[in-house]
């Protein structure tokens, strides 16, 4: 079905003012585009481009909504005037298709999102997710792996050729960093700091920040840097901005900037090959780095800049993981922590 010129104007603003990753703004896009389908099919009313266009030109301009008036009802009209039962019964719909708690919530944090920047730009009678509760559900607790485990994952690459030195360099990093798999690849050669043994990371909504580099990662990229100088064609790229303009750090084989789905790819790789749990992903080494700290000491807001967290509530979640194993030591432990 056509998409409507407000779900344009609203992906527009995510990724173009909130600096939303494409794939986010696809998502928000998706869940509100469902919302539409939901209006087209319980209501009967088709999209008629032009009419819809021109009820979100009068309200931007703050003009009455003539379209509206002389036009068939309209979807744009429909959602401006911001009707919480119509809302509802979107989400009875979903809750009828027997959706996760998880996949509700997203759905609902769109919709809360999309409103609220259409009664900031006055494009709504009313924000209706105001009268809107978001359900319950209960907090799933991020993976992390042992130690041993992580030593079997980042010790599997064959560094004799260059992918493998590469691959491990990228598994050393993101294990040392925490930063998330979006990070990594979108790293440039002149993000590292080699004197001060740091990264300059780019996050979400462009906010930037500086991680420290352990010894075995900082090892591991000079290893891959070092492979790399003897092929003039993956230095050029690398050092030239052959990659739009930049110069990426981590590279394909062709030479180009390395994807999200490449790493994922590698790591499913080195996971058989070590024999490791296959669900494991490149999150896991993120939950893992955080896990780690905590567990040896680190404080929680030291936690919450190095993952790039905006809310320390975010990182709070972690907590849970290291007191589980301060639980089961002092279970093992204390003479009279368990019933006899």
């Amino acid at each position: 079905m056509s998409t409507l010129p407000i779900t344009l104007a609203f992906t527009r603003y995510l990724t173009e003012e909130r600096h939303f990753s494409p794939y986010t703004a696809r998502c928000y896009g998706a869940d509100l585009r469902q919302f539409v389908e939901y209006l087209t099919e319980e209501l009967g009313i088709e999209i008629n481009e032009s009419a819809e266009a021109g009820v979100l030109r009068s309200r931007e301009s703050g003009a009455a909504d003539t379209v509206g008036q002389i036009a068939p009802v309209t979807l744009t009209a429909l959602i401006c005037k911001g009707e919480a039962d119509t809302i509802r019964g979107f989400l009875g719909r979903l809750g009828d298709h027997e959706y996760s708690p998880a996949t509700m919530a997203r759905k609902i944090a769109t919709l809360r999102s999309f409103y609220k920047w259409a009664d900031r730009h006055s494009l709504v009678d009313a924000n209706p997710m105001i009268l809107i509760r978001t359900p319950r559900q209960n907090k799933r607790l991020p993976k992390a792996i042992t130690i041993e485990q992580v030593e079997q994952l980042l010790s599997a690459p064959d560094e004799n050729d260059i992918l493998g030195r590469r691959d491990r360099a990228m598994l050393e990093t993101l294990y040392s960093t925490g930063i998330r798999v979006s990070e990594l690849v979108s790293l440039n050669a002149e993000d590292l700091d080699a004197t001060g043994e740091a990264l300059h990371v780019r996050g979400k909504g462009r906010k930037e920040r500086i991680v420290p580099l352990g010894s075995h990662a900082l090892g591991a990229i000079r290893r891959y840097i070092e492979m790399v100088a003897n092929d003039p064609r993956l230095t050029e790229n690398m050092h030239s901005g052959a990659n739009g303009g930049e110069a990426a750090l981590f590279l394909n084989k062709h030479g180009r900037r390395l994807s999200s789905r490449s790493v994922r790819r590698k790591l499913d790789k080195y996971l058989r090959e070590v024999g490791l749990d296959p669900t494991i992903s490149p999150h896991t080494l993120r939950h893992s780095f955080a896990t780690h700290l905590l567990e040896n000491g680190a404080d929680l807001r030291s936690v919450q800049e190095l993952l790039g967290h905006q809310s320390l509530s975010t990182t709070q979640v972690y907590t849970h993981l290291s007191t589980q194993g301060t639980q089961k030591t002092y279970n093992d432990a204390h003479p009279r922590a368990e019933a006899g």
